[in-house]
């Protein structure tokens, strides 16, 4: 089964109408290599149906993000991002406020910490994407010789 018509049998069942354009969306989500913003993702649907509306766009991705099938995340570019969620490539971000340098973090760190939450609190917490802004080695190095 491809990963479309997955997708698709995913928002059939849970009740959400199958536009061309909500395809086109889908698509270019899930083939898309790292993160988009909304204005991104519009761009290139609208390259191949110009009839597609902003507002369009946005619903899908209040859909999706509902459907836990993307994640939202400020990037610290002023932007919301948004990013097909495969489980096997759950991950985070650690941006450096100085350089701008973006590592990836494993899911492991925050998925523990949602864990200890619950235990201790009884919240479970939506821990999906995050992007963690700090100082990489690099920049702490560069400030303490300074």
């Amino acid at each position: 089964m491809s990963c479309e018509t997955e997708t698709v049998e995913v928002l059939r069942e849970a009740g959400h109408k199958l536009t061309p354009q909500r395809l086109m969306i889908l698509s270019a989500l899930r083939h898309a290599e790292g993160h988009y913003t909304a204005t991104e993702i519009y761009d290139q649907v609208r390259a191949e149906y110009p009839y597609v509306d902003i507002s369009t766009v946005y619903r899908t991705l209040g859909v999706l993000k509902e459907m836990r099938l993307v994640s939202e995340t400020n990037m610290g570019t002023g932007d919301t991002t948004y990013e097909w969620v495969r489980e096997h490539r759950r991950h985070h971000h650690l941006i450096c406020r100085d350089c701008d340098t973006v590592a990836s973090l494993d899911h492991q760190y925050l998925e523990d910490l949602g864990a200890e939450i619950l235990a201790e609190s009884g919240f479970k917490p939506d821990i999906d994407h995050f992007a963690i802004f700090g100082l990489c080695a690099t920049c702490q190095e560069r400030s303490r010789t300074a």
